[in-house]
């Protein structure tokens, strides 16, 4: 049997790599179901057209975090998250689980980690598996942008296929009927990103990693928030997060993503 001490702090560790992407990502959106590379392209620019009149400046995001056991069954711990975006590229993620408070602040390409005993670092770059700023929110972003991130990640933009999540159409993009452990992002026309799935690089070895939305509510103008997300490890649940609030445009101050400032809070 694991001690429980040695299976949070592996579980924190994932946590910490996958808490950003489960913010932006879910952010990204497409246009009409479509098939083939050209007509998944023509749907992204769909989608990046009909945002131009949508303004958001930033984002602030209340959440409960719940960690699974590594069989995936049973809720292990639990916690609460701050989640503080502010375009173009800064972002601030406040967790405290099992009593202990971390404050991670990524700027532009750098990061920096405060832990509960008030010890602030950066991270070196080998170290910044977490950091997905790059896959930012459509605002601001060209087709062309989004679509050369998704290769990065290894989605396929020349191979998709139609199908229906909890009713509603999606078009999958990167992988063909019955193919479940390639990259690929499904996309509802109208909510957005429904799950995302990627091969990703852990301690122990490479893992697939499955990341759903769901329960998507509108936010402004044509734009929707999933208030449900939840990771997948090789097929076992690790973590749900259930969103409480999001409210955008709210006028972060620049203090909350200094760096300086993080190293004197108290």
């Amino acid at each position: 049997m694991i001690p429980k001490r040695r299976v949070e702090c592996q579980n924190n560790r994932i946590v910490r790599r996958l808490v950003v992407p489960l913010v932006t990502l879910a952010c990204l959106a497409a246009g009409a179901p479509a098939d083939g590379s050209t007509d998944v392209r023509a749907a992204v620019e769909a989608f990046v057209a009909r945002l131009q009149d949508v303004s958001i400046a930033d984002l602030l995001i209340e959440q409960t975090l719940t960690l699974y056991d590594p069989a995936g069954r049973l809720p292990q711990s639990t916690g609460e998250q701050r989640v503080l975006f502010k375009l173009p590229q800064r972002q601030r993620v406040e967790q405290k689980v099992e009593g202990r408070r971390e404050v991670r602040l990524w700027v532009g390409d750098r990061v920096w980690v405060r832990q509960a005993d008030g010890k602030t670092y950066a991270v070196p770059a080998t170290e910044r598996g977490g950091d997905r700023t790059y896959l930012l929110v459509p605002f601001r972003r060209s087709a062309a942008d989004l679509l050369a991130e998704w290769r990065a990640r290894g989605v396929r933009e020349d191979v998709s296929h139609t199908t229906r999540v909890a009713g509603r159409p999606a078009l999958v993009i990167g992988a063909r009927p019955g193919e479940q452990d390639v990259p690929a992002v499904w996309f509802d026309r109208e909510y957005g990103v429904l799950r995302i799935v990627t091969r990703e690089r852990f301690p122990k070895g490479p893992a697939l990693v499955d990341i759903t939305f769901s329960e998507h509510r509108p936010l402004r103008g044509g734009f929707h928030f999933p208030y449900r997300q939840e990771v997948f490890v090789d097929g076992r649940l690790l973590m749900r997060i259930t969103v409480r609030s999001v409210a955008a445009n709210t006028g972060l101050p620049d203090a909350l993503f200094d760096p300086e400032a993080l190293a004197r809070e108290r």
